[in-house]
């Protein structure tokens, strides 16, 4: 049986967030890389009524007409959206829609830190295709609440 989300307490997560940077740790060194570049785009927007919209796209990103042109822009992009809820500093999304099918019907748990108008991300660790050479890597994006939101 599933458990009933618990609802954002007071709209801690509530309204538009602006990424300010997504990099990759690497957990047997500690190193970081930006995976999508030094300046990629994205938001997060959190609504009252418990849907979240995760959208956020590599630097430069440029129009393609080519196979591999557009096979790039596929990689360059993570797009998701699901009903959200908080389990004490943990996120989690069921997604229901994404640019990558495999999402669509997991739970995305992602651990965070909120600090005033800062918003830190953080994926469980895990290895990942894209660099399965660094072992056990995960995620971290930083986000800054969006007045214009």
């Amino acid at each position: 049986m599933t458990e009933t989300p618990i609802r954002p307490s007071a709209g801690v997560l509530e309204g538009t967030w602006r990424l300010l940077s997504y990099a990759v740790e690497v957990k047997a060194t500690g190193a970081l890389f930006p995976p999508m570049g030094e300046a990629p785009s994205g938001y997060v927007i959190f609504s009252a009524e418990g849907r979240v919209w995760f959208m956020l796209t590599g630097e430069g990103r440029e129009p393609a007409a080519s196979d591999q042109g557009l096979a790039r822009l596929l990689e360059t992009v993570i797009a998701y959206t699901g009903r959200y809820w908080i389990e004490g500093e943990t996120w989690v999304t069921a997604v229901d829609v994404a640019w990558n099918p495999a999402w669509v019907g997991t739970e995305q748990r992602r651990h965070f830190v909120l600090e005033g108008d800062r918003l830190q991300v953080m994926t469980p660790w895990r290895v990942m295709p894209n660099w399965a050479d660094k072992g056990e890597t995960r995620s971290i994006v930083t986000f800054e609440r969006d007045g214009a939101g």
